[in-house]
């Protein structure tokens, strides 16, 4: 059962969470992890079991990154808006850098959540 993380950023949650209850029965097998308020909205929204990480900021992607460098992560679903400036983007960079690095699955937005929540989910 794959590992898969789930982060968005505040202007994409709503996003996120609509695309998780569409895709619910597929995500319900596989182990999910979130970072602060989105794994919080995810676990209190979908009913889905999530295991909580710290917010971004102040340290979840950083959890992330280290669960890709071990490779214990086998997807990031990453929800980015690209039109609001972040004040931890330095640590966001971090985590995608790592992730083209390590060649993880990386989705940035629904259509790519779902293209590859469909390959990683057994019919």
């Amino acid at each position: 059962m794959p590992n898969i993380a789930l982060v968005a950023h505040d202007a994409k949650k709503d996003e996120m969470i609509e695309w998780a209850l569409a895709h619910r029965d597929a995500l319900e097998q596989h182990t999910l992890f979130g970072t602060g308020t989105t794994g919080g909205r995810w676990i209190e929204e979908t009913g889905l079991d999530v295991m909580p990480l710290k917010s971004g900021p102040l340290g979840g992607d950083a959890q992330l990154g280290a669960m890709i460098a071990e490779g214990a992560l086998d997807a990031l679903i990453f929800f980015i808006d690209p039109l609001s400036a972040m004040p931890h983007d330095v640590d966001v960079k971090s985590l995608i850098r790592l992730a083209i690095l390590y060649d993880t699955l990386m989705a940035v937005n629904p259509a790519t959540a779902t293209a590859f929540i469909d390959t990683l989910t057994p019919a």
